[in-house]
């Protein structure tokens, strides 16, 4: 059995598991037509089937191959789907903030998206599953109360590359596959173009960092780029507080996130 047989074996349980002990027999998924929201959709029909739904939340700026590729998807993995534009909201806050550059309409866009998803998922009473890679989740590269937000997350432990990777074992779109990776938050918006280095390179510094523990010396010994393994290094401390929940000042003696832990999945 290969890598990835295993795997995904392993995160059709995973999925089962999670939502349907909660008492919950449904889910959602923000459908981008890109690779993350792809392989979460593929796993979640395998562990759902028609109690699975797709939500494609367009805006102005989304790209038409976007559209088209989510399309695709839909047709090729028989996944349920409806279309809500979140450009009427875009527009209302960007009629009232004539000073918007591309990173606060894109935060803004990324947070209308989640927030038309969880109110679709209070609708359908089903959980909605995140689409945050490693990568993304290790470097800060998503919105916090965005594209971050989930109540069950499948590929939040795989590197980009390795969702390449899986994306191919499960025979998702080609077209999806094949394309740059892009949030397409804004016209001609890449990840790489942002981040500075491709996935690849991101994700083989990363391995030694945070699987290995090899210190930032025994990385360069290594041969990978200083300028990169920095801005890594950098970006991982820097956005440690995406990956918590809020922190609560402590004046009692139990109190949330400090003494007062139960396991998420608590019963009576």
């Amino acid at each position: 059995m290969c890598k990835y047989s295993q795997i995904t074996d392993y995160l059709v349980r995973f999925l089962d598991n999670e939502v349907t002990k909660t008492g919950i027999k449904r889910v959602v998924v923000g459908l981008s037509g890109g690779l993350d929201s792809a392989v979460v959709a593929v796993l979640a029909k395998q562990a759902f089937g028609d109690d699975l739904l797709c939500v494609k939340m367009p805006s102005q700026y989304s790209s038409k191959s976007s559209l088209d590729d989510a399309e695709a998807l839909c047709r090729d993995f028989k996944l349920r789907s409806i279309t809500y534009s979140i450009e009427p909201m875009l527009s209302a806050y960007e009629a009232m903030h004539s000073d918007l550059d591309n990173l606060r309409k894109g935060n803004f866009s990324s947070r209308m998206r989640m927030a038309t998803l969880f109110d679709i998922s209070a609708r359908e009473n089903a959980l909605v599953l995140g689409t945050s890679n490693k990568s993304e989740l290790m470097l800060g590269y998503g919105t916090l109360y965005g594209d971050l937000a989930s109540a069950v997350n499948p590929i939040g432990d795989l590197y980009k590359s390795e969702v390449f990777e899986l994306a191919h074992y499960l025979n998702v779109t080609p077209a999806i596959i094949e394309k740059p990776p892009s949030a397409d938050l804004w016209d001609g918006q890449s990840d790489e173009a942002d981040l500075g280095y491709s996935y690849a390179e991101l994700d083989a510094a990363m391995k030694l960092y945070v699987d290995e523990r090899l210190s930032r010396e025994e990385i360069l010994a290594s041969g990978v780029d200083a300028k990169m393994l920095d801005m890594i290094i950098k970006r991982i401390f820097r956005n440690h507080f995406k990956r918590k929940m809020p922190v609560i000042a402590k004046l009692t003696s139990r109190t949330l996130g400090h003494d007062f832990n139960y396991p998420r999945d608590i019963t009576l």
